[in-house]
């Protein structure tokens, strides 16, 4: 077994596993690799062919075996692979045959050039060199291959035909001249075994599907163009998949023997397509085109050219709906992006004013909280004050009414003297410096730290301090009031007993020495912090 088959009898035993689709696809991606190779192979076989002419060149013309069987070996190289080439050495054939009469030779001959006279579509010469030939005393073999070519010139022209009347004569006499051959040389073990495939289904056995023709092929140890011309003739009894696998191992093996006269790749172009697979399909009718042409097939060639533009049309089709789905999937994914943007642009918006809002929140929180902790502080000094007052005011009271008792006590019993004398006891001076101390003492009790937070906003130099017998001196006691929110200065001048002009006076000379604006020094007094007694 050559390389090439142990590889394609590898091939079966590795697709063996797997189903039938999956084994024809692979044959399909089998033969699409061969294809990038097929040139290697055409150079090997043309390699093959100048060494034959090299050969002749040196060959006796009087040596009728040895010339005869180079120029046989020639054409049998040219006669899959070019028409004009076979037709030449056929010719020579005929010539040296005729020439040394040998008649076996010269029919031979006449019916390889019937033979690739049909292959070229060349029916009415074909059929004219076959007519020349007198089969009276041909032997078995040279009778049934003139049957078979009959009967292939007879299917071949039905079928270029294509007629319904005309054709189903050509039909009937191909089927006939095949009986014939059947008579003459009835088929061997391989050939009726070939011929189970085209049985009915109800009289074939289970065992006969196309895994057991597609081995019988490949066990055989045939020549690769003999692979090809058995495949090919197999698929005609299946459809489908099934088809496909014995065209895609035809064709492989028409592409290793550098076969150009091939029907195989053709066909299979042809059910690739009833199958959509356009691409493949596409692939397979340009290599026939190719093939037929360099051949030199007119009839295939006919054929191919009228199937290419429908197959070319879907595959530009099948192009033009990728390139639709891509250009809609391309619009779509625009369109979701441009929302998505949108919508990102939305929800960044959506969260700055979340932010700004929840700033705010935290503003006016922090306001409000500025605001509660300054009426509570306000509720607080408040308290403190009316305590203070209504403490001062029952003291005053009972110093009153004591007062009163003792002068009406002393008035009535004519003591004017003791009157004057207790009434001189009474000292208002002192009284005030006792009620600013109150005052003081309980507004130190709210702002302990007041006296060092105002010195912190002078220069050491003209910082206040009261002396170790006072609590507040007069200057610290306009601005403890002022902490308290009595702002006007009559207010103020009042409760001190000191003129508006004396409050102002006091007032102006801090702020003029401060170390912050005298403007916001106001406001700098009214941020020490109150401290809440009850608390400690």
């Amino acid at each position: 077994m050559n390389k090439i088959l142990f590889v394609s009898f590898f091939l079966f035993l590795w697709f063996n596993g797997y189903s039938q689709n999956g084994k024809s696809d692979s044959l399909v991606t089998v033969l699409k690799s061969e294809l990038a190779r097929a040139h290697s192979y055409d150079q090997n076989k043309q390699k093959r062919i100048n060494q034959l002419r090299s050969q002749l060149l040196h060959t006796d013309s009087l040596n009728f075996d040895t010339q005869f069987d180079l120029y046989s070996k020639i054409f049998e190289e040219y006669r899959s692979f070019k028409f004009d080439s076979a037709f030449v050495y056929i010719k020579q054939m005929i010539r040296v045959a005729g020439k040394f009469n040998k008649n076996d030779h010269l029919i031979r001959s006449k019916m390889m050039l019937g033979s690739i006279l049909l292959n070229s579509g060349f029916y009415k010469e074909a059929f004219d060199v076959t007519g020349e030939i007198d089969t009276s005393g041909l032997t078995k073999v040279l009778k049934t291959d003139y049957f078979v070519l009959q009967a292939r010139l007879n299917a071949g022209i039905a079928e270029y035909d294509n007629d319904a009347y005309f054709s189903r004569d050509y039909r009937r006499q191909s089927e006939e001249a095949f009986k014939k051959a059947e008579i003459v040389t009835p088929s061997n073990d391989f050939e009726q075994t070939i011929n189970l495939a085209f049985r009915p289904d109800s009289l074939k056995h289970k065992e006969l599907t196309p895994d057991f023709f597609f081995n019988v092929i490949i066990q055989r140890n045939l020549p690769e163009h003999g692979i090809a011309m058995v495949a090919t003739r197999i698929s005609f009894a299946y459809t489908g998949k099934d088809r496909i696998l014995f065209l895609a191992l035809a064709a492989i093996n028409d592409i290793r023997s550098s076969t150009k006269e091939t029907l195989a790749i053709f066909l299979l172009g042809q059910e690739l397509f009833k199958l959509d697979k356009i691409n493949d399909a596409y692939v397979c009718l340009q290599e026939a085109s190719r093939n037929a042409k360099f051949y030199g097939a007119r009839n295939r060639a006919v054929q191919i050219e009228s199937m290419l533009p429908l197959v070319a049309g879907k595959v530009i089709d099948q192009k033009q709906h990728e390139k639709d789905k891509l250009l809609i999937g391309l619009l779509i994914f625009f369109i979701v992006a441009i929302v998505l943007f949108f919508l990102l642009v939305v929800y960044r918006r959506q969260i700055l004013l979340i932010k700004a809002n929840e700033q705010l929140i935290k503003e006016k929180n922090n306001e409000l909280e500025g605001v509660n902790e300054k009426l509570w502080e306000s509720s607080r000094i408040k308290e403190e004050l009316i305590g203070l007052f209504f403490k001062t005011c029952s003291s005053y009271i009972e110093t009153i009414d004591k007062i009163k008792h003792q002068t009406l006590h002393d008035i009535k019993l004519g003591k004017y003297k003791d009157v004057n004398q207790f009434l001189n006891k009474v000292h208002i001076e002192e009284e005030k410096e006792h009620l600013y101390n109150m005052l003081d003492t309980v507004f130190l009790t709210m702002f302990p730290n007041f006296i060092t937070s105002f010195n912190e906003m002078l220069k050491k130099e003209d910082q206040i301090w009261p002396k170790s017998d006072e609590t507040l001196n007069a200057t610290l006691r306009i601005f403890a009031l002022m902490r308290l929110g009595i702002n006007e200065h009559e207010a103020i001048a009042k409760i001190l007993d000191y003129s508006v002009s004396t409050v102002y006076t006091y007032k102006t000379r801090i702020k003029s020495r401060a170390l912050v604006p005298a403007n916001d020094f106001e406001q700098k007094i009214m941020e020490i912090k109150f401290i809440n007694s009850n608390h400690h």
